[in-house]
């Protein structure tokens, strides 16, 4: 059977180096595992940390640099005792048995770890409780051991055939100027992406992290579900929930690097700087002023193995979105760096030990569930990435298709509406590897922080704030609303297995992302989602978030994912642009001023209905196109021709009437 990856006949010269890849995974796979079984391998969450027995508290520790370590904490008032003094076992490890009545319930506690020339204290590895003093800010370890586990109600869903993807951050979910919570979210949150038709949630910032303005991206504590948000108990309340509403649940995890902080996090852990990460220069990121990690190290891929499960098994997330792949698969990070050729993906300067690390996380990962699915967040556009592993790829479900964003707001940035070239925006939409499966989005979080603008704010700028009620109307708003529909709805059409959308961004939310810092008084008023927009009736946001709404509907009714768009018009001159996705017919018209009556193309024959309109006023659009009317093919010279009323900035999907 041929390898996917070399359907692609640019990758024929590179099948050398692809093999020796996957024999690389498949030699460390052996190594590690000679039975295969990746799952009885990554337990360590299991073994190590801090474990309540029928008769016994256990806490183990690897260590091998430690000379001494003991368990400080409220039981023993931080002080180093004897009685409290680990004992080490072999490879490193260290051990401690403790009565049941020495720990309760919520007592904090750290490790007290002495080595060569120094000594600290640090939170174990393999926490799953971490807590900060809300007056020193000081981050401890939490014993955590409630009466009750939680009991699970409902079963996971199956991976959704399409991913409708609703990106969310739990702190940030919240209307009032403050850290939101797990509760919050199943409450008030969970029913609206029910209703708007998203069939998977993307969580932020789980992974606890000391900096909350690092959006979770600086991770301290691998095992603990940030307690900023609650309980463990109400993060899987909120799973279990999603899970009744027929909703996956996707981690967004950060396996890429680790915080450079030593009190809270894993540098330095033992007094070496290289227990889990490169040493030198090496070890740290120069951009994220991180630490990275060796994935060389068997024990460096335990514990990342280990985390995948943790979070599979004992919180049911349904698949990963891992972040910064690119970091992870190229030795200078892709820093500044357009991968403009395929040489790049093969020129030396490619972790291969990574890639592994991916591959072996993959495996993992479906092995556990395979229902389960995962998606790489990949600017570099590596061949085989989203390629299964037995056709020699690394063996993600999904990459995103990050070019998408970052075209769009080129576009909107250095051209005139009137030089918008339709053909060149298609080829963008549609340019995915084909033997790959590809996520779009004309908007993540990164185009809400500050510093960057949303799709709307790029539109209409400050008139968000004077000029979005429905009382009047303002020629740029009109522009700004009707180009914000067309692009998401271009995006969503020509997307290659599924969309995402940032929280809040389906209705054009005003404002940019600023988590609370010293340079605007550690404020939390850009730190939330204004729901009360979407509910006035006075403005005008509902409308969007109604607008996707239907083309979710039209999507997943007609199942589009099933075929590739095929182009019928690419007008440059008259800036319309319609294709083909079966069973549907996608038209826009992108021209600014004109409007185009009877426009013809050829078509199969048959009789068509408009079934979505963005200039609907239901949409907040201007009516002018009869949605009742059916459209029926003319036979002219030999061609059957569909003519249709096209106006200008107004978006239309057609369905062909069964006859």
């Amino acid at each position: 059977m041929d390898l996917s990856v070399f359907n692609d006949p640019e990758l024929e010269k590179y099948r050398p180096i692809i093999i020796h890849r996957y024999k690389k995974f498949e030699a460390k796979l052996t190594e590690l595992v000679p039975n295969s079984n990746l799952s009885e391998f990554s337990n360590g969450y299991l073994y190590y940390g801090l474990h309540a027995c029928p008769d016994k508290w256990i806490i183990r520790e690897w260590a091998p640099n430690a000379r001494k370590i003991f368990l400080v904490g409220d039981f023993n008032n931080w002080q180093k005792q004897k009685k409290y003094e680990f004992y080490p076992t072999s490879h490193g490890n260290w051990e401690i048995e403790l009565p049941l009545t020495c720990l309760k319930h919520e007592m904090l506690y750290k490790l007290w770890i002495e080595w060569e020339d120094g000594g600290g204290e640090r939170i174990p590895a393999y926490c799953r409780r971490v807590v900060q003093d809300p007056i020193s800010k000081i981050f401890s370890a939490q014993v955590w051991n409630p009466l009750r586990e939680y009991e699970w109600k409902y079963k996971s869903p199956k991976q959704p055939a399409n991913p409708l993807i609703y990106e969310a951050h739990i702190g940030m979910a919240g209307e009032k100027e403050e850290v939101s919570t797990y509760n919050h979210f199943r409450e008030k949150i969970l029913p609206y992406i029910a209703k708007m038709g998203y069939n998977t949630v993307q969580f932020m910032a789980i992974q606890e992290h000391p900096y909350y303005g690092s959006f979770g991206y600086q991770v301290s504590n691998f095992f603990a579900p940030s307690s900023r948000f609650g309980t463990p108990e109400e993060l899987k309340e909120l799973i279990d929930t999603a899970h009744k509403l027929n909703i996956c649940v996707v981690l967004d995890i950060v396996h890429s690097h680790s915080v450079k902080n030593e009190n809270d996090g894993l540098s330095r852990f033992d007094g070496s700087f290289n227990l889990y990460f490169h040493p030198g220069e090496k070890g740290m990121h120069s951009v994220w002023n991180s630490r990275l990690f060796d994935y060389g190290k068997n024990e460096v891929i335990a514990f990342l193995l280990s985390n995948c499960k943790y979070w599979m098994e004992e919180f049911r997330f349904d698949g990963f979105r891992f972040d910064g792949v690119t970091s992870m698969m190229y030795h200078d990070h892709g820093i500044g760096k357009d991968f403009t050729d395929y040489s790049l993906y093969y020129d030396g300067n490619q972790d291969e030990d990574a890639i592994t690390y991916l591959t072996l996380a993959n495996k993992l990962i479906h092995e556990l569930n395979p229902d389960a699915f995962t998606i790489a967040e990949d600017v570099s556009g590596m061949p085989g990435l989203a390629s299964p592993i037995e056709e020699k790829g690394i063996g993600f479900d999904y990459r995103m298709a990050m070019g998408i964003a970052d075209f769009w707001v080129k576009l909107l940035e250095t051209r005139h509406d009137e030089e918008w070239h339709v053909g060149d925006m298609f080829y963008e939409l549609t340019n995915k590897r084909k033997e790959e499966k590809t996520l779009s989005y004309a908007e993540s979080h990164d185009q809400a922080m500050v510093g960057d603008k949303t799709l709307i704010f790029r539109l209409i700028d400050s008139l968000m704030y004077t000029d979005m009620n429905v009382f009047q109307r303002n020629a740029k708003v009109d522009r700004g609303l009707a180009l914000h529909k067309m692009i998401r709805l271009a995006t969503v059409a020509t997307a290659g297995n599924g969309y995402l959308t940032f929280m809040g961004n389906e209705f054009g939310h005003p404002e940019w992302i600023d988590f609370p810092r010293e340079g605007n008084n550690w404020s939390y008023a850009y730190a939330r989602r204004q729901w009360n927009l979407l509910k006035d009736t006075s403005l005008r946001y509902r409308f969007l978030a109604k607008f996707e709404q239907a083309f979710l509907k039209v999507i997943k009714k007609y199942s589009i994912f099933n075929h590739r768009p095929f182009a019928i018009i690419q007008s440059t001159e008259d800036q319309v642009l319609i294709f083909k996705r079966n069973p549907l017919l996608f038209v826009f018209n992108f021209n600014p001023v004109k409007s185009f009556t009877d426009y013809g193309f050829e078509i199969d024959k048959g009789t068509y209905k408009i079934i979505l309109n963005s200039d609907d006023p239901k949409f907040d659009g201007f009516d002018l196109v009869d949605t009742q009317f059916e459209y029926p093919t003319h036979l002219i010279k030999g061609k059957n021709i569909l003519k249709i009323y096209i106006p200008s900035r107004t978006a239309m999907v057609l369905w062909k009437r069964r006859e």
